[in-house]
């Protein structure tokens, strides 16, 4: 493996792992998801565009003038994806929000058909069932329950992401940073319209922070960097960190247990996704 891939796993899986923190993040706040989005969007969009003026400096303005489509689009999908998943994380577990997030290749697949006309390969069809099979295992049991809106937010929310990342893909020049910039700002915008309540505690306000300052910036920092020399098979596989992780932190800080359903459920889509990127990294060295 040459040296500069190996540091593109390490530096893409640091940015993953760190990303693995936002739920608890969320978990910790009892304010309303408006007003986390809120301050979270708004920390965000000054943290990220600080590191863009510090790369970029005079710059920074041409990034943006250069890009400005993919950047508006991308950046309003992205935002609102974001509102979804806190929505989602305040209204079910950690477990189920991440495990249905983990279904955004099926998702994926069908906005580049819908969109740009690409076909899928046939392993995208068999690991499109077993997804959608586990997702079916992870609903059915909570039809009727508490966990139901959340699971719907996370649904919503997969779907703008998968919406989001196929649209990006075909602008493979655009400034990522810039675009994570604008995702906190259109989420700042749309907060600030429907919001309640601005009011938060200082121990709120350190963990907003600790959100929208270091952990988005710094986990979109390293994962902007890293992937940039990454398949998306590898990509794939390194993301299950995220899913994997997310719950044990709760789980470890807030005893928050995941559901069997979840357990069964969210291991078919994790094991689907191993497969599946394990036999495009096969498929391609076989080339």
């Amino acid at each position: 493996m040459e040296n500069s891939h190996f540091k593109a796993i390490i530096i893409t899986s640091l940015g993953v792992l760190l990303m693995s923190f936002e739920s608890l993040l969320i978990k910790l706040t009892s304010i309303q998801v408006l007003t986390f989005s809120f301050y979270v969007g708004l920390f965000m969009f000054l943290s990220i565009n600080i590191i863009l003026f510090s790369t970029k400096q005079k710059k920074i303005i041409n990034v943006y003038k250069e890009s400005l489509k993919p950047i508006i689009i991308c950046g309003i999908l992205f935002g609102i994806s974001n509102i979804f998943f806190i929505s989602a994380i305040k209204n079910t577990s950690v477990a189920n929000t991440v495990m249905i997030f983990a279904s955004a290749p099926l998702f994926s697949s069908l906005y580049a058909y819908l969109l740009y006309k690409e076909k899928s390969k046939k392993n995208i069809y068999i690991a499109s069932f077993f997804i959608f099979l586990g997702l079916f295992i992870i609903f059915s049991s909570q039809i009727g329950g508490g966990d139901l809106i959340g699971n719907l937010f996370a649904l919503a929310c997969v779907n703008l992401f998968a919406l989001s990342f196929v649209i990006l893909s075909k602008y493979k020049k655009a400034n990522r940073l810039a675009i994570t910039a604008f995702a906190g700002f259109s989420i700042t915008i749309i907060s600030f319209a429907f919001v309640d309540s601005f009011i938060i505690d200082n121990k709120t306000l350190i963990i907003l922070l600790l959100a929208g300052v270091l952990v988005s910036p710094i986990s979109r920092l390293h994962m902007g960097i890293g992937t940039k020399s990454l398949p998306a098979s590898e990509v794939s596989i390194l993301l299950i960190i995220e899913t994997l992780m997310a719950p044990v932190w709760v789980w470890i800080v807030l005893k928050e247990v995941p559901s069997s359903s979840t357990f069964l459920g969210g291991s078919i889509i994790l094991l689907t996704l191993l497969l599946n990127s394990i036999y495009l990294i096969k498929a391609k060295k076989a080339v």
